[in-house]
């Protein structure tokens, strides 16, 4: 574990989560470019949800997978850039799995300087062990790791815990619930566990994974695969990314105007009789509407709209 360094001390050394890569002029231009896009969606999404207070105390689960590096880098910096501060702590999960080297990881962390806890938890065993072979572990194998991650945060006295979910996977989350398990809802940005002990939140839920998988290019991390999950054929998840793939081909607004609707629900206009009830009691003020159309249209775009305009435009994969 690597000690957290002091707000003195921050100041007198380079910033923590640095390229590993040699970069060009150009690259290094385009990856100062693109941490600033990041950096506003990410700290958009933060004070829009209020994920943040001063004072608190931060666990940023680290997979060894390109999201969650860009994750703990991200939060460093809007920490940087913050009037009030918080603390990061990076954990690990070593679940033991088949080939599993963390050694990439761990050198990383300490020599970019950030706070860490590498945690081994035999998960693997488990879920060989519950799941038919040919069946997919991941269910399993997640709901394991949220009961492990709880636990750990409980016991460092860490406020929440930061997942690097993003944009797209909670487009897919959404589509798999509706198309396989008959339920309109996707990955909340904020969320409280059923027993209030824990908060769970996604500050990158407003970013784009082809930005995350660049910037991660850029940056040089050293990812760590996948053995146990990534090497299973047909997930459902990887049928639905190749839907949207296919429509934003077509089209390639999809991937944001699915994400704008998440945040431009219409309880009116949906089945659910006790989500009705509740939004026909709400406050007048909430969203006025007349009879079945709204009084004034909200004119709401897409999350991936670019607040500055001196800002390069992002490219719509």
């Amino acid at each position: 574990m690597v000690a957290v360094r002091s707000a003195s001390e921050r100041a007198e050394s380079a910033p923590l989560g640095q390229p590993v890569n040699d970069l060009t002029e150009d690259e290094r231009r385009e990856w100062v470019r693109l941490e600033k896009k990041l950096l506003r969606k990410l700290g958009a999404t933060i004070r829009d949800y209020g994920l943040i207070n001063e004072g608190d105390r931060i666990m940023v689960a680290i997979s060894g997978g390109k999201d969650s590096y860009a994750l703990l880098c991200l939060l460093e910096r809007f920490r940087a850039k913050m009037p009030f501060d918080f603390e990061l702590l990076a954990v690990h999960l070593d679940q033991v799995q088949p080939g599993y080297d963390g050694e990439p990881l761990r050198i990383w962390l300490e020599r970019q300087g950030f706070a860490h806890r590498i945690v081994q938890q035999d998960t693997y065993s488990v879920v060989t062990d519950k799941i038919a072979e040919g069946k997919t572990y991941c269910s399993l194998c997640s709901r394991l790791r949220r009961g492990i991650l709880y636990r750990i945060a409980k016991d460092l006295s860490c406020d929440s815990i930061a997942l690097g979910h993003h944009r797209d996977d909670a487009n897919e989350t959404l589509l798999l619930n509706l198309f396989y398990s008959g339920q309109l809802k996707t990955m909340p940005v904020r969320l409280q566990s059923d027993d209030g002990a824990n908060v769970v939140i996604r500050p990158m839920m407003g970013i784009a994974e082809a930005d995350i998988r660049r910037y991660a290019q850029l940056m040089g991390f050293p990812i760590l695969p996948c053995n146990l999950c990534g090497s299973q054929e047909g997930l459902k998840r990887v049928r639905v990314k190749q839907l949207i793939r296919a429509l934003s081909d077509e089209n390639e607004k999809v991937p944001g105007n699915i994400a704008a609707a998440l945040a431009n629900v219409r309880p009116s206009h949906l089945h659910d009789r006790d989500v009705s009830k509740v939004w026909a009691e709400r406050d007048p003020a909430i969203r006025p509407w007349t009879g079945s159309q709204p009084a004034e249209p909200a004119q709401r775009g897409p999350i991936e709209v670019e607040l500055d305009e001196t800002a390069p435009k992002a490219r719509q994969r």
